[in-house]
Parts: C-alpha cells; sequence; structure tokens
C-alpha cells in the first residue's frame, strides 16, 4: 500500500525540544479511566501505606493491567471521585509489586518468555503496547505477527520521539533487543522518519547490525505514522493474527521492565499549543497535579485543557484533577468568549487554508493561532472532496457522511468506514466545519455493535437448532 493523502497542519504552540523536570508534588491524584483503561479492581485499601511500583488497582477487561503507585504514601480512596489519591507522598527506592509464587508457575509452563511477559504487564509496561488496527490493548500472551516500533509522532502537540531518544539511545537499543527475545521468528520493524540528522543517523547506525530489525522510512506528513496505516504499508493482513505496535517510549519502558526490573512510574509529556508560556516537554508521574501544571506554564485566563494532539486529543474534564496513566501530552487553546465581530467578512490574512482561498495564501507559510474556536460554526456539506484528499485511508468520508445522514448504516459499511483512522484530517480541512471524524467513529461503533447483536442471534438460533434436533431424536428413538 502506497502512502496516499496526508497533511501538516500549522499551529502555533509547538514544544521545543528540552524537557523540564516537575518539582515533587505533596499529594497525587490518580485518575481510575484513561482512553483505554478502567481501573475497576482496587488493590489497596483506605489509609493503606504503598510504595513506589506498587499495584493500586487493576484493569479486569485488559489483562489486569496495574495501575501503578508512582511514588510512596498513603492512599485516600473516597478523597476525589473517580481518584485514587496519594498523601504524604515521599520519592524513595521503588519496588517490583511481584508474586514470586506467581513467576514460578509462569516459567514451569511458559519460560523465560513467559515471565518477561507477566514483568511488562506487571511492571507497567505493557500499557504503550497497541494493536495496531484496532488501537486496544494487546493479549500480552498472544504470539503477534509482527511489531512496529514507532519513533516518529507527527500529530501536533504530542510527545515527539526524538525528544524520547535524546541521551537514550543505548536504553533504546536495549529495549528493542528484550522485544526481540518475546518472538520466535516475527519481525520487528522500526519506523523512522525519512531525513538525515545527527540522532537519525546514530539510531541508523546502531540498528544496522540488528539483522532481526527491517526499517521503515516515512516522510514527515501527518499521519504516515498511524499504526493502522503502518500495518497496511507493510502487508500486514489483519487476518493474520494480531500486530503490535508500541512507539518509542514503550521501547524504553520494556527496558527498564526487562533489563532493570523496575516500575515504570514516570513519564515524559508535552507541554503546546498557544495557550501555553513556553511549550516544552516536562518529566511528570502519573497523578500530578494538573493545576500546578496549569499554574506554571498556562498564560491565558481562559483556556481548554485537551489530554492529548490537538486534533485526536478529548477535552479535560473539570473533575481529573491528575495526569492519567496514558497521557502523552497536553495541548492549551485559548477559549474565545465573545464571537469576532463580521468574523465571515474577514480576508483571512491571519488564518491558514487547506484550500488557498484567503488572503494568507499570498504569505510564506507561517503558523496559525489555534482557538477554541478554529473550526467555527458547522453548516451543510457542499461536496468539495477535500475530505478525500487528505484522508490517508483512501476512503471517501464525504460518501460516508452522506449515507449516515439518511441513516444507510449498511452503505457505509460497504464503504469501508471500518478502515478510518481517526486522524481528524477530515473534519480540520473541512470548510463546512463538520465533525466528520465523531461521525465515523460512531459509525463504526454502532455497526460493530450491530454485527456483534447478528453474530449473538446466529449462535441463539444455532443452538436452538442443535436442542430442537437434539429433542427429535431423543423422541425418535423413544418411539
Amino acid at each position: 500500500m502506497r502512502l496516499i493523502g496526508g497533511y501538516n497542519i500549522p499551529l502555533e504552540g509547538k514544544p521545543e525540544h528540552g524537557i523540564s523536570v516537575m518539582p515533587e508534588s505533596d499529594v497525587l491524584y490518580l485518575p481510575l479511566r484513561s482512553r483505554r483503561f478502567t481501573f475497576d479492581e482496587l488493590s489497596v485499601k483506605e489509609g493503606q501505606r504503598v510504595n513506589g511500583g506498587d499495584i493500586l488497582a487493576k484493569d479486569t477487561d485488559n489483562y489486569g493491567v496495574p495501575l501503578l503507585a508512582p511514588r510512596a504514601g498513603r492512599v485516600r480512596l473516597k478523597a476525589r471521585d473517580g481518584h485514587i489519591v496519594l498523601e504524604e507522598v515521599a520519592l524513595l527506592e521503588e519496588r517490583a509489586d511481584m508474586a514470586e509464587e506467581k513467576m514460578e508457575h509462569i516459567e514451569q509452563e511458559m519460560g523465560a518468555a513467559g515471565i518477561n511477559r507477566y514483568k511488562l504487564l506487571t511492571l507497567g509496561a505493557w500499557q504503550f503496547f497497541y494493536d495496531a488496527y484496532s488501537g486496544r490493548l494487546p493479549d500480552p500472551l498472544g504470539t503477534p505477527q509482527a511489531i512496529i516500533v514507532s519513533t516518529v509522532s507527527l500529530e501536533p502537540f504530542v510527545v515527539r520521539g526524538d525528544v524520547q531518544l535524546h541521551k537514550r539511545l543505548l536504553n533504546f537499543t536495549r529495549g528493542l533487543e528484550q522485544l526481540q527475545s518475546l518472538l520466535e521468528y516475527q519481525p520487528i520493524y522500526l519506523v523512522m522518519p525519512d531525513i538525515k540528522s545527527n540522532l537519525a543517523n546514530l539510531v541508523r547506525d546502531q540498528i544496522r547490525g540488528y539483522a532481526w530489525v527491517k526499517m521503515l522510512e516515512i516522510p514527515l506528513t501527518y499521519p504516515y505514522d498511524d499504526f493502522g496505516i503502518l500495518a497496511r504499508r507493510l502487508g500486514l493482513k489483519r487476518n493474520k493474527g494480531p500486530v503490535w505496535a508500541v512507539r518509542t517510549e514503550g521501547v524504553l519502558a520494556a527496558d527498564r521492565a526487562l533489563t532493570m526490573t523496575k516500575p515504570c512510574t514516570v513519564r515524559i509529556i508535552s507541554i503546546g499549543g498557544t495557550g501555553v508560556q513556553g511549550p516544552t516537554h516536562i518529566k511528570a508521574v502519573p497523578g500530578y497535579p494538573l493545576e500546578a501544571i496549569r499554574y506554571k506554564y498556562v498564560l491565558e485566563p481562559a483556556a481548554r485543557l485537551i489530554n492529548g494532539g490537538a486534533l485526536t486529543g478529548e477535552a479535560v474534564r473539570d473533575d481529573t484533577l491528575g495526569l492519567d496513566a496514558e497521557c502523552r501530552g497536553l495541548t492549551v487553546i485559548p477559549e474565545l468568549q465573545e464571537r469576532e465581530f463580521l468574523g465571515f467578512a474577514r480576508p483571512g490574512w491571519d488564518r491558514s487554508c487547506y484550500v488557498p482561498c484567503y488572503l494568507s495564501s499570498l504569505r510564506k507559510p507561517f503558523r496559525e493561532r489555534f482557538t477554541s474556536g478554529l473550526r467555527g460554526e458547522a453548516r451543510p456539506c457542499v461536496s468539495c472532496g477535500y475530505c478525500d484528499e487528505v484522508c490517508p485511508a483512501g476512503i471517501m468520508p464525504s460518501l460516508i457522511h452522506k449515507y449516515l445522514y439518511r441513516d444507510l448504516t449498511e452503505e457505509a459499511d460497504q464503504a469501508r468506514v471500518d478502515l478510518c483512522v481517526e486522524c481528524g484530517l477530515c473534519s480540520y480541512v473541512c470548510p463546512s466545519k463538520i465533525d466528520l471524524r465523531k461521525q465515523l467513529i460512531d459509525a463504526k461503533d454502532l455497526i460493530a455493535k450491530e454485527k456483534e447483536e447478528m453474530r449473538q442471534e446466529q449462535l441463539r438460533q444455532e443452538e436452538a437448532r442443535k436442542q430442537e434436533e437434539a429433542r427429535r431424536q431423543s423422541e425418535e428413538k423413544s418411539e
């Protein structure tokens, strides 16, 4: 599959290359929910003292992936709804919270590879892994057909791979070796930008001796780093088995868990957007108070905080008090309090646009100021086809939108809405400001639900048929 579509969005607020270390906090607020995980099984009690690395809770729907205590402290379960609060926080030596009897059992059943997978899960490294096609957490005991490792992060303003790799190239290569130890003959594909830089050349030189690593270089065009697109580009079929996908931070976490047997409790995240004073990267732990981050970096009195990038991130809820376990970046945009006077008549000298229809097309390339009013107000589709041009999945969002508008979900399914990678480019370039991304995500969920209901109904009918057949045979024998 060739790379198609894509578009780099010029926005102000790009984080600098450096990393700032946040001061230790006396209190941590660990959300029990993140984008993929719901930590619904508590492993601690009210008032319990814990050490860094201890398991606070588990997600029972995701192979028991744990929420780890990032620091030592005292547990408060009822202090804040939806959070585990750590008070009296202290930076002490972390420990690996692993059951020896379980490790012995796993070693007898699966050997050293099983022990390594158990460590990845228990020490918090497995949460950095994705299924390339679904985005969900893969089965840690499963066998992938390949692993995709991406050093590229192209969405504004999530943490970049080169920032993660800075001064940690040795850890990265060790992490690759640890990943290879989990496999038999499956390949590891290392995704690199097709650029020449000192860091990129160092990585290439370091990897050159690894025959089991296959290099894939991609242009720096959003969203060519998407795992689903990369899997199709590499010819990895969905029906041939799972494809594990992991970014730079995941490889570094694998090195920490398997080489040093230490829990993965520290994150490097980006702080970007036009509402930030000095966009940068910070080193912090899950649960770090958002209010402290706002106080230090947010300069706008009214600003919207987004968990994730500018295109696919989700607005942070008002009742969320700390960084969640999956946060890779915070995007801060000014919240417009008033509508622009005669905004529709402005010639657009300071506005960037996918289509060269504004006066800004006469300017040299520039980065646009990103605000909560950037997308404007929705209008009916004008069938311009711009969303089809930028779609990296090769589907037609405009056609699917028309099907969905008429409640033709079967036709939307036939138009392969399932291939949508949820990059958000269709929504960004749409001159009618239709939230196509949300429409396509909702449609995928609805179609998947309908198919599952049909499958369950078929299973019920088959079971009823078997029971009827068994009853008839029993009556024939009795006669």
